[in-house]
């Protein structure tokens, strides 16, 4: 009985952990590759556990809705973001790692909008 309710324990301790793991993954993002968009702001979602930017970007001519992933509002918070960081409407550069699989989205690592201000890793 006693080594049910040991295993029973850890098994609710640690599938949490694997879970965690298994979610922040970025193996479908090419961390090895990186696009630039210059486009507008549609939408910033300030969530947990991941905020969100949508972003019509110019590309080949063509106005595409991007899905760009960023980290949590805490991590951001850290590095300087504020939930008014991107508006809708503002202008923006910014920088992604993109998903390997072709669709418009990507991973946030860097922005610059018309201010001059940058956001993230911009070098």
């Amino acid at each position: 009985m006693k080594t049910s309710i040991r295993l029973a324990l850890a098994a609710a301790f640690l599938a949490p952990a694997a879970a965690a793991l298994a979610h922040h993954s970025y193996a479908m993002f090419d961390m090895q590759k990186t696009v630039t968009l210059q486009g507008t702001i549609v939408q910033f979602k300030w969530q947990n556990p991941h905020a969100f930017l949508q972003v019509d970007a110019m590309v080949k001519g063509q106005t595409e809705r991007w899905a760009i992933e960023m980290t949590s509002p805490n991590n951001l918070a850290n590095d300087g973001f504020k939930r008014s960081s991107f508006k809708p409407g503002d202008k923006a550069t910014i920088r992604i790692h993109p998903l390997r699989d072709g669709s418009k989205g990507g991973s946030f690592f860097a922005a610059k909008l018309a201010d001059g201000t940058t956001l993230g890793d911009w070098k």
